[in-house]
């Protein structure tokens, strides 16, 4: 057991609220303070105004969840979230509008350890991969093989692409660089093999399942923030939740750190907003040594600053040619993407429990603004899957997530004694995911006496 702590918590996004729950369950006095007028950070819910009239809710972009995210889903049923309900589970199947690629078989009930050495629906699914050539299946297995008896680690500073330059142009171009784009949000000349790797392995050759996508049925909102934040109100000690509340001011105190004047044990800083950290937190090292920051927070603050960003885009479409109970064959269809027709990925909202004839198209490292991209959209719906679509809102996230690049230096957990920050971007294995926010969360929220 611990001693009790008052730990303030900055940001009410996914990685705040995770190291909120931790620091709340093992028995410390939680604030919240949260600037804007919801929870979940950047993933956030929007009104959609249908052709009739009709107004929906989606998110600000198609989020996908996989299967190898085991602390965003032990923390969801933390929370209370009923994950079979909110989350469609499927195969992870990147199939193209004429009906070939790469489907992994459900296969149920193969041990971890099995699947670790010899992840058997991986095998199946290339294997049985329609309209590739064995010659792009075999050079895929043997470089997989290669890549697991390396432990799934290469030279800091390869790229996707230097990893993948001996694997078949085709195979590259319809299954490595879609697949990577979606994973790390970088086009494969410019992104990290090295996290690329990780990714693989844990949802490939991880528990069983992990390479499955995980479809919202619910907008992200529902899906984990409210339920954090309910959870955290209906504690014996409940958290203070200060949503709407701004933090302007972060100075050492004698009894640890004062946040807006209010006197806390620990601070967990879970804002990646650059302009609000930079200053407050720099005012803070120059508080805590006399002017002088140690080595350690001047890296921080460079690797902080040196963070790039890269934008998302998402194209909600309504279609009115679905004569079925689906326009599309499948949850997720992958599409031939181009500089003409930019479009990575469309989801069905059908099948997610949304109004048939409603679709999203997604552009990851995004180009251009939404005009363009609309227009671009909308007219490779009309040649890769014969539909005729009518734009309905754009949304373009332009810090999306950070720029994953080769040998890149991220931010520190650690910053002071009593003062850590948290997020997707902070110092870790994996690419700007759910998953990365909140383990980064979790961690910074455990306290140790």
């Amino acid at each position: 057991m611990t001693t009790p702590q008052r730990v303030a918590v900055v940001g009410g996004g996914w990685a705040g609220l995770a190291a909120a729950v931790r620091a709340a369950q093992d028995g410390h006095h939680v604030t919240v303070f949260e600037a804007s007028r919801h929870w979940g950070g950047r993933a956030r819910s929007l009104p959609l105004t249908l052709p009739d009239g009709t107004v929906t809710t989606v998110d600000n972009g198609q989020h996908i969840l996989i299967g190898a995210y085991t602390e965003t889903l032990r923390l969801m049923a933390l929370v209370g979230v009923d994950v079979e309900a909110t989350l469609l589970r499927v195969p992870l199947a990147m199939i193209d509008p004429a009906g070939n690629g790469l489907r992994l078989p459900h296969w149920p009930g193969i041990p971890a350890w099995i699947n670790a050495r010899l992840p058997l629906a991986v095998l199946g699914g290339v294997l049985q991969a329609k309209g590739w050539l064995w010659a792009d299946k075999l050079a895929l297995l043997t470089t997989a093989t290669r890549w697991q008896l390396a432990g799934f680690t290469c030279a800091p500073h390869t790229s996707v692409a230097q990893l993948c330059a001996r694997l078949p142009a085709g195979l590259r171009r319809n299954f490595i660089d879609p697949l990577c784009v979606s994973a790390l949000n970088t086009p494969a000349e410019r992104a990290s093999g090295q996290v690329f790797l990780r990714v693989l392995k844990d949802s490939l050759f991880g528990v069983p399942g992990g390479s499955d996508l995980l479809l919202p049925r619910v907008d992200l909102g529902t899906l984990f923030p409210e339920a954090a934040v309910r959870w955290l109100s209906t504690l014996p000690h409940p958290a203070d939740l200060r949503l709407g509340q701004r933090v302007y001011s972060l100075m050492p105190s004698p009894s640890g750190w004062a946040v807006n004047g209010d006197s806390f044990d620990r601070v967990v800083w879970a804002n990646s907003e650059q302009k609000q950290a930079l200053p407050l937190i720099g005012n803070a090292f120059a508080a805590l040594k006399k002017g002088e920051a140690s080595p350690a927070q001047r890296g921080w603050m460079a690797h902080t600053q040196g963070l790039a960003f890269e934008p998302i885009a998402t194209v909600y479409a309504w279609c009115a040619e679905a004569t079925g109970s689906h326009v599309l064959p499948q949850p997720m269809t992958a599409l031939w993407p181009s500089a003409q027709h930019p479009g990575q990925f469309v989801f069905d909202r059908s099948w997610l429990g949304g109004l048939k004839g409603l679709l999203a198209f997604v552009v990851s490292a995004s180009v251009g603004d939404a005009a363009a991209l609309e227009a671009q959209v909308c007219a490779q719906a009309h040649t890769q899957l014969g539909l005729a679509v009518i734009p309905l809102k754009t949304v373009v996230e332009k810090r999306a997530t950070f720029a994953c690049t080769p040998g890149l230096q991220r931010p520190a957990m650690s910053l002071a004694p009593g003062l850590v920050t948290a997020g997707d971007h902070v110092a870790g294995p994996y690419p700007a995911t759910l998953e990365g926010a909140v383990r980064s969360g979790w961690a910074a929220g455990q306290i140790d006496d």
